[in-house]
């Protein structure tokens, strides 16, 4: 009578351990399409605003626009989403002891020579008690960032006034093109 108990388990737990990881696969792929939709619905707002009033108005619209655009994709998708950096601009995109790992890992790897662009992080982890799947994409700074994001020495007078009239405790500046910004941070319980 024991070795039937030991068959049946032998027999299902294959089973088991494949739905798993179909539903890992599943989780990754829904994660990534979260992810990539933000972004560059992100800078074609961005590349508005400059056009119409300089880098100057990209500000404020990344201060109004973006956190707006997270809550209403969250709210869509079923996903909390938000961005976090170590260096941050706004005092809400400060990572947790999560996001903050993941960031500096991200940054070792690039500069090891690994693509940003290729960055990403997921897991699942339990929160206050309840299995939470995370997801980290590395946002890699590209040229128009750099009108608000590059060396402050290189921004324009109307960029650095706005910057220190919104945020007068910026940690966000002095990058070059490829640097890690910081990442697309989700997660979504189980």
């Amino acid at each position: 009578m024991r070795r039937k108990p030991i068959l049946f388990f032998a027999l299902v737990c294959p089973v088991l351990l494949y739905t798993a990881r179909a539903d890992d696969t599943a989780l990754l792929e829904e994660a990534r399409n979260v992810a990539a939709a933000m972004p560059p619905k992100l800078m074609s707002v961005l590349q508005e605003e400059i056009a119409r009033g300089g880098p100057e108005g990209a500000i404020s619209a990344c201060s109004e626009k973006a956190p707006a655009m997270a809550k209403a994709a969250s709210e869509k998708t079923g996903w909390s989403i938000r961005r976090v950096s170590l260096k941050n601009r706004n005092p809400k995109a400060v990572p947790d002891d999560w996001e903050r790992a993941v960031l500096e890992e991200f940054d070792r790897l690039a500069a090891s020579g690994t693509d940003p662009k290729a960055l990403e992080k997921a897991e699942t982890v339990v929160i206050d008690g309840a299995r939470t799947y995370r997801y980290m994409k590395a946002l890699p700074t590209r040229e128009l960032c750099l009108n608000c994001h590059g060396k402050r020495e290189q921004m324009s007078e109307d960029v650095l006034a706005k910057l220190e009239a919104l945020y007068p405790n910026d940690l966000a500046t002095g990058y070059d093109v490829g640097q890690i910004r910081g990442a697309i941070t989700i997660k979504k319980p189980l």
